[in-house]
Parts: structure tokens; C-alpha cells; sequence
């Protein structure tokens, strides 16, 4: 090995990502979109804007340069989110190195196209190696080295436990799964449930509430990814379970914030102004409308989700329904 990686895209797991691997030896260059930001980071050796307070070490290395894709590296970390990750590629594509194995840690499914992040790698890059690194795995956190574990999914062992070993240290533990479809789409759709989660804990409907949602969230979850050809047993893993956990419980996450913005009576275009970076449950929500309908899933949560982002249904009046719906078996 090289010991060389080049990360696409400068923000927080991005970076976080950077870290853990020259903790582990790598040289590491992050691609930037905004050149002269780039400059600032190299120099200051600070993300003031995604990780700011953290010092990066000289073995980080950040450039706006697209030729820098070209370099001779182990693997290619993709960590664009997933609104922006097609005008991305389609500007960096004749630099990346054809066979190089890219590692998506995007989460997400595309509007319109209903392409997953690594589909869009794959369509954009051409066929090469690929993975998937997800699971509950909050920026702050894993900078600080607290302790987490997460999954690097591939239909290609060697390469996952290639990256299992590039990424797993004495407080980050990665396991291997090779059902990549599923990991990838427990991944997306947990942001939606993350919203509702936020929509409770906005109304202050208590703990009981939270737990009933995560449990029939995860249920309606599993039941599109076993239809889309997913493993039931991997959304009961790290990137399902666990990652839907931390991302409903934590006062960090993105959706969940939304949501509960949502509750407190704010329009969704001021929650969106309230909120840094991108709200990937919103984007992720109009996809799974149009899934729900072309695999005939039954998604309540989901489409609660829906009515109150896109048909102007109040959060009473979502909750009413979703209380009064015919009594039905839990399995």
C-alpha cells in the first residue's frame, strides 16, 4: 500500500474521516470545491467552518486542485453530500484514476434519478471497487476519539476488510457487511425518521413517544429495504439501528433539529435558515415518495413526514392520523 488517500469534500465526516486515517499512517489529501478555502484551511491548519477549535496535523492536507484526484493513492473517499455529489463528480470525473476503489460516506438518494451515492459513483466514475462507510458516527465525537463503531459495507470482502483495517483504531471499531444495498439505504432513510423525531421532542411528547417511533421507524425502514432487495438483518445493525438512534436522540443532528423547529411552529423555509449545512432528511423525503408509491410499501411515519413537509398538514393533525389508523397486528 501507498498510504495515500484523497478525500472529496471538506466537511465534518469528510475531515473526520482524514483524521482517523493519519492516525493510522495515511497521508491524506482533502479535494475542495472552494479553492481559495482550501488555501485557508492548509494555512491555518483549521476547518473553522465544518470542525472548527481542532488542530490538523501536517499529514492533512487540503487543495482546490481537481488534478489532484490523479494521484497514485490507496482509495478515494467520497464524502460530498448527496444534493451536491452529481455536479461534483461530473467536474472531477476524467481526473479520478480508473480502478481506484471509492468509498462513499454519503448518505442519501438522488431526486428525480433515485440513484444511491454509490450508483452515481459508479455512473459517473465508471465500474471500480466500491464501499460504503456509515453508521452512528457523529463528527464532534469521533475528533474528540471518543469511543465508536461503524460498518464498511461492499459486495467486494477484500476491499471491505481492506478499509476495515485502513479505518478501525484502538476507540473506532469497524465491522464488514457485504450487503451494501442495505446499509446504504438504512443510511438515507433514517434522516426522515430523524425529522419526526425532532417533531416530538419539539412538541415535548416524552420519551415513550420517542422509543414507539424509533421502533416502528426502523419496521417501516426494514420492510422498503427487504423490498428493494435489502438483508432484514442489516437494518438491526450498526448503520440501521444504530445509526437511527443516534441521529433521533442526538441535540447535534441536523434533522432531528429540523423537525423539532417544525414542532415549535416554524415554516420549513425558516427551520432551513436556522440550521448550517445541508438537511439531507428533506431531499431524502422526496425520493421516498416517490419509492413508497412504486413498491407499494406501506410507510406511515414516512409519509406523515411528507404531508407535513410538502402538502401543508399540520403536526396535530399528521399525529391524529397516525393514532387513528385501523388496529393491526405488530408483525
Amino acid at each position: 500500500m501507498n498510504k495515500k488517500v484523497t478525500i472529496i469534500g471538506d466537511g465534518a465526516m469528510g475531515t473526520v474521516c482524514g483524521l482517523i486515517l493519519t492516525e493510522n499512517g495515511f497521508a491524506v489529501t482533502h479535494w475542495c470545491h472552494d479553492a481559495a478555502y482550501a488555501r485557508i484551511v492548509q494555512q491555518s491548519r483549521e476547518n473553522s467552518r465544518f470542525l472548527p477549535g481542532i488542530e490538523l496535523p501536517d499529514a492533512l492536507s487540503f487543495t482546490g486542485d481537481d488534478a489532484a484526484l490523479a494521484d497514485d493513492v490507496d482509495f478515494i473517499v467520497s464524502a460530498v453530500p448527496c444534493a451536491f455529489l452529481r455536479p461534483v463528480l461530473q467536474r472531477l470525473a476524467t481526473h479520478v484514476t480508473l480502478g481506484v476503489p471509492i468509498v462513499s460516506v454519503t448518505k442519501g438518494i438522488e431526486n428525480d434519478s433515485l440513484a444511491r451515492p454509490t450508483q452515481i459513483v459508479t455512473e459517473l466514475t465508471g465500474p471500480r471497487p466500491i464501499a460504503v462507510l456509515s453508521g452512528p458516527n457523529i463528527a464532534d465525537e469521533l475528533q474528540a476519539r471518543q469511543p465508536a463503531s461503524s460498518t464498511i459495507a461492499s459486495e467486494d470482502q477484500a476491499l471491505a476488510q481492506q478499509l476495515q483495517q485502513a479505518f478501525n483504531t484502538g476507540w473506532f471499531r469497524v465491522y464488514t457487511n457485504s450487503d451494501l444495498l442495505g446499509v446504504e439505504l438504512a443510511g438515507a432513510t433514517k434522516n426522515v425518521i430523524a425529522i419526526a423525531a425532532g417533531i416530538l421532542d419539539g412538541m415535548k411528547a416524552g420519551d415513550n413517544a420517542k422509543a414507539a417511533l424509533l421502533t416502528r421507524g426502523l419496521a417501516e425502514i426494514m420492510r422498503l429495504g427487504v423490498s428493494l432487495g435489502a438483508r432484514p438483518e442489516t437494518f438491526a445493525g450498526l448503520s440501521g439501528m444504530g445509526d437511527l438512534i443516534t441521529t433521533c436522540i442526538s441535540p447535534r443532528g441536523r434533522n432531528r433539529t429540523f423537525g423539532q423547529l417544525l414542532a415549535q411552529g416554524n415554516t420549513p423555509e425558516q427551520a432551513f435558515a436556522q440550521i448550517p449545512g445541508q438537511v439531507e432528511g428533506v431531499n431524502t423525503t422526496r425520493s421516498l415518495m416517490t419509492l413508497i408509491e412504486r413498491q407499494n410499501v406501506e410507510m406511515p411515519l414516512t409519509s406523515a413526514v411528507v404531508d407535513i413537509l410538502f402538502h401543508g398538514k399540520s403536526v396535530p393533525a399528521a399525529l391524529e392520523e397516525l393514532f387513528t389508523r385501523p388496529l393491526k397486528a405488530e408483525t
